[in-house]
């Protein structure tokens, strides 16, 4: 897909929004014990800040795993971000396949919740990051 640069721009801001509109709706699925459903939005609020970091660089993929590579090559493994940045994301992306795919998945609260706050924090720097190579 070729695109303008005004384009990407907007797309990115577009990515950074979805994120940031997931976190109510995510501590709404946590308040009534959706917990799910709260770690699939988790997983893409992360997922979409991913795509807008992979907007700037002109990294394209459909494919989630391709992605979360990319993001480990070119930010983990040179020291731009730290590695507990790749286990959220990794570990994110093992509990969303299991809350969508597994049977009897039973996640507890407090697992939640924490994932939750790793998510935040994550999605914060990782947004500061995307908004400081945009301006």
């Amino acid at each position: 897909m070729t695109i303008s640069d005004a384009e990407r721009n907007d797309l990115i801001l577009y990515r950074l929004q979805q994120s940031s509109e997931l976190e109510n709706e995510i501590q709404s699925h946590i308040k009534n014990d959706f917990y799910s459903t709260a770690v699939n939005r988790m997983y893409y609020s992360v997922f979409y800040c991913l795509t807008a970091l992979a907007l700037i660089y002109r990294f394209e993929t459909s494919k989630h795993n391709q992605l979360i590579g990319w993001f480990n090559k070119e930010f983990i493994n040179k020291n731009i971000f730290d590695k507990e940045q790749s286990k959220i994301v990794l570990k994110l992306f093992e509990k969303r396949k299991k809350s969508d795919y597994d049977p009897f998945i039973d996640f507890q609260e407090d697992e939640v919740k924490a994932m939750f706050h790793e998510m935040k924090g994550f999605v914060q720097g990782l947004k500061q990051f995307v908004y400081n190579k945009i301006k």
